[in-house]
């Protein structure tokens, strides 16, 4: 088991930063994937960014490349998304997960094993 517990989020308003953490604890060992997903009301849930935990090869959605960065800490078991230049769309609750597969697809939600608990994120304009 690997519990997610994600910190940061909030009100900010258009053009302003959030910056996100996700801190891992338990079996720490087994994450292979660190993601990052986003859910509007009445959408699905969207990937935003994810990142490899051993060789940091990172992936960005296109909507949010060139505004958000993802990187992580080994050692502090703890993986942070920085998010600038924020927009009105971007608004939406933003979950942290963990995917302990080799196999995971970083951008299928589906693909992931352990989930933080959300937070909000409402960028206003």
């Amino acid at each position: 088991q690997v519990q997610l517990v994600e910190s940061g989020g909030g009100l900010v308003q258009a053009g302003g930063s959030l910056r996100f953490s996700c801190a891992a604890s338990g079996r720490t060992f087994s994450i292979y994937t660190m993601g990052w997903f986003r859910q509007a009301p009445g959408k699905e849930r969207e990937f935003v960014a994810a990142i490899r935990w051993i060789s940091g090869n990172l992936y960005l959605s296109d909507s949010v490349k060139g505004r958000f960065a993802i990187s992580r800490d080994n050692h502090k078991n703890t993986g942070y998304l920085q998010m600038n230049s924020l927009k009105t769309e971007d608004t939406g609750v933003y979950y942290c997960a963990i995917g302990i597969s080799q196999g995971t697809a970083y951008s299928d939600h589906r693909e992931y094993d352990y989930w933080g608990q959300g937070t909000q994120v409402t960028v206003s304009s």
